[in-house]
């Protein structure tokens, strides 16, 4: 019976072995799951917030502050990113199941999701999953588009610097990617993730998918309500092919600018931000 019980085990173990290394695994993602502080026992309806490339959980706290009393908020961290596993395979198809896998590892049926630059791709295809789901869609800066331009080029250079450099310290991390990077907030913004000498991400797994993450399979009509926020200085929906994309996958979609802001405008006119928001999901 003993030897019985250890050969199951062993099996058990090598089977979940060779699914974890195969890498197509879906996963439950680390998260912080709050429920509105002014419940009262009404239930209230979820808002999933999901970050960009090289972000956390943490990256869209701005917004959770500001909805955190009409809303429960689901912050997640997507695969490879943060303290969820990391996997050789990364898509927006897997992606985009991995969150549908926790919300229904919480019992989440309706949700709203927000999503910020690649974080913005995965709702988009969260919405085509889980269309009798997602009750509204809001995307910052981002669209329904395979981009061809390489704007992490240099980032991906520093990351690689201080991980072969085997240093400990963020400073000297920072020393680093100064020789790579010019822009000190997106310094900062990177060392968010660099831990006891590691960085959270998976490097070698988002360099060798940065193709996928810049890719995008067109997807059919999709009819949930969804808003669109623009950084007035970004490209990333600045040309005709831009809005396009938008008005032909997201028939019930509008598209809101806000002006003087780049690709971070929750960062940089978080009010504005969160005000348009508001109005869209209140």
């Amino acid at each position: 019976m003993i030897k019985l019980l250890f050969c199951i085990s062993l099996l058990v173990i090598i089977v979940q072995a060779q699914y974890l290394n195969s890498g197509w695994f879906l996963m439950l993602l680390n998260y912080q799951y709050d429920q509105a502080q002014d419940s009262h026992g009404t239930q209230k309806t979820t808002l999933v917030l999901i970050h960009g490339l090289f972000g956390s959980l943490s990256n869209l706290g701005i917004i959770a502050r500001e909805f955190q009393s009409k809303f429960n908020l689901l912050q997640i961290d997507v695969r490879n990113h943060g303290h969820s596993a990391h996997s050789d395979e990364m898509n927006y198809q897997l992606m985009a199941q991995d969150v549908l896998q926790t919300l229904d590892h919480l019992n989440i049926e309706k949700f709203i999701a927000i999503g910020h630059s690649m974080g913005g791709k995965i709702a988009m295809k969260l919405a085509d999953l889980a269309q009798d789901r997602m009750q509204k869609m809001i995307v910052l800066d981002m669209i329904p588009f395979a981009y061809q331009e390489n704007h992490h080029d240099q980032i991906f250079k520093a990351l690689f610097a201080v991980e072969n450099a085997q240093i400990e310290s963020r400073k000297e991390a920072t020393e680093i990617m100064r020789q790579y990077l010019k822009e000190e907030m997106v310094i900062q913004f990177l060392l968010k993730s660099f831990s006891k000498g590691k960085w959270l991400f998976n490097v070698q797994a988002l360099f060798n998918h940065y193709a996928d993450i810049l890719s995008w399979e067109n997807q059919q009509v999709n009819p949930i309500p969804a808003l669109f926020i623009k950084g007035g200085n970004s490209p990333y929906i600045s040309k005709v092919e831009h809005f396009y994309a938008i008005e032909t996958q997201f028939s019930h979609s509008k598209v809101k600018v806000i002006e003087q802001v780049g690709h971070w405008l929750h960062a940089e006119k978080p009010a504005v931000v969160n005000q348009m928001i508001s109005g869209f999901i209140e």
